[in-house]
């Protein structure tokens, strides 16, 4: 079996994700939800390709517009899913690429600011609260191998107190992660 489709190869309707992510309080991963605006799911800002824009910058936009999120977005998918899309007499058939979004701010106003509910939730209860199984089964893949691939540069966040100075990074964060899994399975 070969490697699956990207959006762009599949005969299915071709749309474009962005999973913004940020390192949290605790300094554990967290990604943006937004429920949609009709069914009120929860889902990742997605939409259709945009002439003139990369399928990553694309992904961008639709963060920005739908969440008001700013950040830099990763030029290759993390993933691909498969849903339905409810039209008005039908349903249409979309693959999305997935893109994720290296969080650097949420703007005060935006596009659709006040359609939506936003929340930032760890890797495994935002697979719990979305519906698309793929989306589910992308979440927990990231949730069990935080971040993989992200460049130690991104997400360094301080923390500083008098007389000490840490930075974190996602690879740092990931291992102290897997280290609290495996104390609390044994």
């Amino acid at each position: 079996m070969g490697r699956p489709q990207s959006a762009k190869e599949s005969p299915d309707r071709a749309q474009v994700a962005a999973l913004p992510i940020r390192i949290g309080e605790t300094g554990a991963p967290e990604v943006l939800l937004m429920t949609s605006r009709e069914t009120r799911r929860w889902v990742v800002p997605k939409g259709w390709p945009m002439k003139g824009r990369k399928p990553w910058e694309a992904a961008a936009q639709e963060a920005l517009e739908e969440a008001g999120i700013v950040g830099r977005p990763r030029k290759k998918p993390a993933g691909t899913y498969t849903y339905f899309k409810r039209q008005e007499d039908h349903f249409d058939v979309c693959r999305v690429d997935v893109f994720i979004l290296e969080y650097a701010k949420q703007l005060k106003n935006w596009r659709e600011k006040g359609q939506r509910e936003i929340k930032w939730l760890d890797l495994s209860t935002a697979a719990d609260l979305v519906e698309e199984p793929g989306l589910v089964a992308l979440l927990r893949r990231l949730a069990e191998r935080p971040l993989a691939g992200l460049k130690r540069k991104s997400f360094k966040k301080r923390i500083a107190s008098p007389g000490h100075s840490v930075e974190l990074t996602v690879d740092a964060v990931a291992t102290d992660l897997r280290h609290r899994r495996h104390r609390h399975a044994v």
